[in-house]
């Protein structure tokens, strides 16, 4: 038996993150993880080996379109899949090798296995009990599952399955129109499949801005996807090679039948709680799984914590990332804290999409005065050179104070230029804040900056 500080079970974002915070603030630490590898389900089958495959892809698109066009003549590569694959393993190697080097210069330790709590204060680990005056959840998600759609992750794959498949298929159906899906759905479009994505609302991405979920769903028309919007999956029947995929139309309750070589399901994720006792321990779960915390992230049963994709929030790996660093600190006898206002959101298309705070349609329902600024990359010249120019800058601000509330990115690097617009919030900066701020020419950020004048008398170059 071993006594710690610490122990956090899981070793994802949020748990490893977590981890090495506590043992950066004089805590003796264990975090436990059974997968074999530490990143969980975001190094591993999720964030980074979709955006090599994102990455991979883009450049094969670049080529077969772009590359022309700035002189640069000769044959279009083919797709090595094997080697694409190969080449995706080698990033989740580097980046889980790189914790686990993480782990040891920290002097976190690293026990193996899949932990269960049979008591506040004690994780079981195979046959070992360990004791420690604090546990903090960190289990993370797992692909939801809908009626009727039976995963066996080589025809009817989750987002797991789809970053293995043998071969790029002719025909994938995407079922679901959010982050996921697109993602991977715009990866084998680029590879050469023609993509259907089925999604049951009439917008894709739920909760986003609607005129960019109206810009993003035309352009990634633009790049081949086809939309069918409104339709609940009813049930996908799947053989060796192939599946068929039945839907039924909201509007005329119609049922339809679609012929896949794969088919994605891309309908969420939910807390992944099972095998830790919870339950038998008495800690409280709401409706949807999900573990209740209170403000220090603690739960109704003493010394254990839960953070990340296990409790209420966007499932977003920096939020469990923040949510490590701020329970970290309240373990420690520090103050930690999450501004929930300020958590980016980015789906890593191309164009990528970004947001951040409020949307238009929040700051309606909440009767408040707004107002917009708008800048298209139309008039960014360094989107223009780059043959990026589809996309624009919107950001939110008060109407009287002038405070920044949200913005909205669709356009080359979103995912990035997003972030000075956080840092702006995070401090209660105005667009005009920003406006007066010298921006580098010729860069993407630019666009930001137009943005922001875009809220006072107008921008520059539009």
């Amino acid at each position: 038996m071993a006594n710690y500080d610490v122990i956090i079970i899981g070793g994802g974002p949020g748990g490893y993150v977590c981890a090495i915070r506590c043992a950066q603030l004089g805590l003796k630490t264990a975090c436990v993880e059974g997968r074999g590898a530490l990143g969980g389900t975001c190094l591993n089958v999720g964030c980074m080996p979709s955006k090599a495959l994102l990455h991979a892809s883009h450049q094969l698109h670049e080529a077969e379109t772009n590359f022309a066009k700035m002189g640069l003549k000769g044959k279009s590569p083919s797709v090595d899949w094997k080697q694409m694959l190969a080449y995706k393993d080698e990033v989740v190697e580097t980046n889980t090798k790189g914790i686990e080097f993480l782990f040891k210069k920290n002097k976190v330790d690293w026990i193996q296995g899949w932990g269960t709590i049979p008591e506040a204060g004690k994780v079981k680990v195979g046959d070992d009990i360990h004791e420690a005056k604090n546990i903090i959840v960190a289990t993370g998600s797992e692909s939801a599952s809908l009626p009727g759609v039976e995963v066996d992750e080589k025809i009817v794959v989750t987002s797991t399955g789809a970053l293995t498949l043998n071969k790029v298929p002719k025909k994938l159906v995407v079922i679901g129109a959010g982050v996921i899906g697109l993602e991977l759905g715009s990866v084998y479009a680029r590879l050469g499949a023609e993509v259907t994505v089925i999604e049951f609302l009439d917008v894709i991405t739920p909760g986003m801005d609607s005129e960019v979920q109206k810009t993003f769903q035309r352009i990634l028309k633009k790049q081949g996807l086809t939309f069918i919007m409104g339709a609940a999956v009813q049930k996908t029947e799947a053989t060796k090679t192939k599946a068929k995929v039945t839907y039924k139309l909201r509007k005329d309750d119609s049922e339809q039948v679609i012929d896949a070589d794969a088919v994605l399901v891309a309908t969420g994720r939910k807390p992944y709680t099972d095998g830790l006792g919870l339950d038998a321990l008495g800690v409280e779960m709401s409706p949807r799984g999900q573990v209740k915390v209170g403000k220090d992230w603690q739960t109704n049963v003493k010394g254990i914590y839960a953070i990340g994709d296990v409790i209420d929030g966007p499932m977003l790996a920096h939020k469990a990332e923040d949510e490590g660093m701020a329970v970290a600190e309240q373990v420690a006898g520090r103050h930690g804290h999450v501004n929930y206002g300020v958590i980016p959101g980015v789906i890593y298309t191309a164009p990528e999409v970004a947001n951040v705070g409020e949307t238009e349609e929040g700051l309606k329902d909440q009767g408040r005065n707004y107002k917009v600024g708008k800048f298209s990359f139309m008039g960014n010249g360094r989107a223009k050179a780059n043959f990026a120019a589809d996309g624009f800058v919107k950001i939110l601000a008060d109407k009287d104070t002038d405070r920044i509330l949200g913005a909205h990115i669709i356009g080359p690097s979103a995912g990035d230029l997003i972030h000075e617009i956080c840092v702006a919030m995070e401090f209660g900066a105005s667009a005009e804040d920003l406006a007066l701020t010298c921006h580098a020419h010729p860069t993407y950020s630019e666009a930001v900056r137009e943005a922001a004048l875009a809220c006072g008398d107008g921008p520059i170059h539009s």
